[in-house]
Order: C-alpha cells, then sequence, then structure tokens
C-alpha cells in the first residue's frame, strides 16, 4: 500500500490529490462527502424555508434564560400598574408570532398543543395570559375589561418583547380574534401577518348563527331545555352546564367526546375567569345576555381597513359560521382562509388542516410569496 502525504504546496487540485488515493479510501470519502453534502442542503433548505437555525432553542444570554422563558411585563393602566404573564418559547428574530387567548378570562392553555408543531418549524411563539387572567395579576377593576384597555395592553407587550412590522405575527382565537382585529384596526403598521382564528367580525352574527342554525340543530329538546333555562335567568343550574358540555360543547367547541378532551384544554376551562367572562360576554353561548360589554361589537364594515396579510381560520362545525370566516378573507386587502373539518377548537380537533395553513402562512408571508 502507497504511503499517503498531503503536497506541501497549495496550489495542487483537489482532483491530485484523490490520484494518491487507494480506490476503497476514495469511496469511503465520497461516501462521507456525499451524507455532508445531504445533511449540509437539508440544513439550508429549513432554513431557508422557515428561518430556522441550530441557535432556535438557544436562550444564552436572554434576559428570561432563568426562568425558561417567562417573563412578567408590566402593563400601565390608568389604575396602577399590573403584571401580564408571558412565555417565550424559542428564537427567531424574523418570525415572532403573540398568541391571544379566547374567553375574556381564559388563558393560554388553549394553545399548549403549539409545541407539538412551531419548534420543528423555526417558529418563535409567545405565550400570554391578559389581565385579570389564570396566570396574570387580577386587577378586578370592571372599568379594564373593555376592548380598548386590551387593545394598549397588547401594544405594551408587543414592546416589551421587541416585535415589531419585520417580525411581528398576532394570532387571535374567539375573543382573542375580536382583539386582534381592533388591535390591527389601530395599530397594523406594527404588523408582519395577522390570524383571525374562529371569530366573526360580527357578535350580531354570531348570535343569530348559534340561535337559529347550530341551536336548532342539537337533539330533540335539548335547545328548548336550554332556552327555557335562559328565559328564567337559570344559569347557575347544574343542568344547564351539563346539557352544554355533553350537546352543544362536544359538537361545536372541540369534537371528542368529554372524556377524551386534552388535558390543556380542561385545566384550561378550570383556570377561566367567569367573572370577566360573564361581564363581557355574559353567561350563554347563544348570545350575548344581559348588558355585557360586548353586546353589538361588530367591525364588519371596517375589514376593509386591514392591509397586512391575513389569515382567517373557521371549522366546518364552528360555533362561528365558517361561510361568513371566508367572506371576511374577502373583505380585508390581502387575505386568506381556510376551512377545517374541526370546530371552534381546530388546532385539536383537526390539527393536520390548522397547522398546514397557519405555518403555510407564515411561512408564505415571510418569503414575501403572499
Amino acid at each position: 500500500m502507497d504511503s499517503f502525504r498531503f503536497p506541501r504546496s497549495s496550489v495542487h487540485s483537489f482532483q491530485a490529490i484523490l490520484k494518491r488515493i487507494p480506490l476503497f479510501m476514495k469511496n469511503y470519502l465520497f461516501l462521507l462527502l456525499s451524507v455532508f453534502m445531504l445533511f449540509s442542503c437539508n440544513e439550508q433548505h429549513t432554513e431557508e424555508r422557515s428561518g430556522f437555525s441550530p441557535s432556535y432553542f438557544d436562550y444564552t444570554g436572554r434576559d428570561d434564560q432563568a426562568t425558561g422563558g417567562i417573563k412578567m411585563i408590566p402593563i400601565e393602566t390608568s389604575k396602577g400598574t399590573f403584571n401580564v404573564w408571558t412565555k417565550r418559547v424559542g428564537n427567531n428574530p424574523s418570525i415572532k408570532v403573540l398568541l391571544l387567548h379566547g374567553g375574556p378570562g381564559g388563558t393560554h392553555e388553549f394553545f399548549e398543543c403549539f409545541d407539538g408543531y412551531f419548534p420543528q418549524e423555526g417558529i418563535e411563539y409567545v405565550y400570554y395570559d391578559q389581565l385579570d387572567s389564570y396566570y396574570s395579576d387580577k386587577s378586578g377593576d370592571t372599568s379594564l375589561w373593555t376592548t380598548e384597555h386590551f387593545v394598549e395592553e397588547v401594544e405594551q407587550v408587543r414592546k416589551a418583547l421587541g416585535m415589531n412590522s419585520s417580525n411581528f405575527y398576532l394570532l387571535g382565537q374567539s375573543w382573542g380574534g375580536i382583539l386582534a382585529m381592533e388591535y390591527a384596526l389601530k395599530y397594523q403598521d406594527n404588523i408582519k401577518g395577522l390570524i383571525i382564528s374562529n371569530m366573526m367580525a360580527s357578535a350580531p352574527k354570531y348570535e343569530a348563527y348559534a340561535k337559529e342554525v347550530l341551536g336548532p340543530k342539537l337533539p330533540d329538546g335539548v335547545f328548548n331545555e336550554i332556552m327555557a333555562m335562559e328565559e328564567a335567568g337559570d344559569f347557575e343550574n347544574p343542568r344547564y352546564g351539563e346539557l352544554l358540555f355533553e350537546h352543544y360543547y362536544t359538537r361545536h367547541i372541540l369534537r371528542k367526546p368529554l372524556d377524551e378532551w386534552p388535558e390543556s384544554i380542561t385545566r384550561a376551562f378550570n383556570h377561566l375567569n367567569p367573572d370577566i367572562y360573564i361581564y363581557m360576554q355574559g353567561y350563554s353561548e347563544f348570545g350575548i345576555t344581559g348588558n355585557a360589554t360586548l353586546r353589538g361589537w361588530d367591525v364588519s364594515n371596517r375589514l376593509i381597513e386591514i392591509r397586512v396579510p391575513t389569515l382567517v381560520i373557521g371549522g366546518k362545525y364552528d360555533t362561528m359560521d365558517p361561510e361568513y370566516l371566508q367572506w371576511m378573507s374577502t373583505e380585508v386587502q390581502n387575505g386568506r382562509s381556510i376551512t377545517t373539518n374541526g370546530s371552534h377548537l381546530s388546532q385539536y380537533d383537526d390539527p393536520e388542516t390548522y397547522f398546514a395553513g397557519l405555518i403555510g402562512f407564515i411561512r408564505d408571508v415571510h418569503s414575501q410569496s403572499f
């Protein structure tokens, strides 16, 4: 076997070196080179596709490293300063998604399944509990329970997290969708992409769809019994909740038997703040009751003002009219819609469609191909 030494002169070509390598070593080196090129190409493709980089899970030097991404953000209000809970997952300077939960009074826990889909795409995302929600401060002050307050709260959170028009994607679901629309109508210059998930632009239209379309489709007698208790104001009756969960929620909130609901969802319902929910939404799932502050809310005629890339997500079995949601995507200036085969929490009962559409939207906006 010939001895092998690299030539001293750097002008020798790689081909000249190869001529001095035995055949079996050439094959081995070729195999190693092929594997290296394959992984390099795959890594480059991943970075080009979603902005992913090896530093995605590196929190070194970040001010939230010691807390695992959790940061309590001070919010200035007319009634003093309160702290709201946030938790960042991943690092991506060019893609940052802020998640606005439903309710009002819900929690970030409705989004916990995002852990199974966003990290491998290199998407940085932030869980966030709004003021008076479970993990944030409790003001107990009803004067702060307005869309105007929460819009300004989101703006303060955005600034604290370093999000701007070059990287800021805002996703709101249900009540969070109302908040996302209201924020966009005031601060869309700060947004790169807007996602309205499972929320219509009109509370009266939502009420009509629930009462006139979904309610009458419930099993015989169920809707009439629910309506009778609502008319009597008997919302504290355990039977009222039983009927809603057994017959309405399992059809239109999350299409699974209750004993198969993910733990994060049951935990989120257990943590929901009923005071703020009732104050803003009311007791009923079939309309906004009493003097709840969201009564009559409607921005359908203002959707045309939204010019940022917008994705509207609905479900075939949603509490929100899927045809209306598709219409919303045509009213904004630069919209797209997807309809899942799921319900109000489509991220859990049809995650394949939900996340394929959501991630595709973010990729397209990121690559300027939307």
